[in-house]
C-alpha cells in the first residue's frame, strides 16, 4: 500500500492563500498523473487540478485562475497553490497519484481547508 503524506491545510480568511503539498514514497517507480480533489460536506468529491508527468495541467472550472498545481518529479511531490480563496473552497482536499507500473490510483488521507468569510 502506498502512503501519501499531505500537508498545508488550515483555516484562512477569504481572499487569503494556502499551499498544499503531497509527497509519495521515494521508492515508487514511474508516477504518472498527480492531482488534487476535494469534498465538501454533503457533496460529491470533485476535481480540483491534475498534472501529468510532463507538466500538462487541468483545472476544475471553479478554481481556474486562482489555483496553481505543480510538481517536483525528483521529490515525488505535488503542490497546490491556492490564492484568492473563497468560503466555497472549504472542503477536505485529497491528493491522488497514479502509478504507471501498477495502473492504480492512490489517495492521501485528506487535509482540511476552511475559508472563513
Amino acid at each position: 500500500q502506498v502512503q501519501l503524506e499531505e500537508s498545508g491545510g488550515g483555516l484562512v480568511q477569504a481572499g487569503g492563500s494556502l499551499r498544499l503539498s503531497c509527497a509519495a514514497p521515494g521508492n515508487i517507480l514511474r508516477i504518472g498523473a498527480m492531482g488534487w480533489y476535494r469534498q465538501a460536506p454533503g457533496k460529491q468529491r470533485e476535481l480540483v487540478a491534475t498534472i501529468t508527468s510532463g507538466g500538462i495541467t487541468n483545472y476544475g472550472d471553479s478554481v481556474k485562475g486562482r489555483f496553481t498545481i505543480s510538481r517536483d518529479n525528483a521529490k515525488n511531490t505535488v503542490y497546490l497553490q491556492m490564492n484568492s480563496l473563497k468560503p466555497e473552497d472549504t472542503a477536505v482536499y485529497y491528493c491522488n497519484v497514479f502509478t504507471v507500473i501498477t495502473g492504480r490510483h492512490y489517495w492521501g488521507q485528506g487535509t482540511q481547508v476552511t475559508v472563513s468569510s
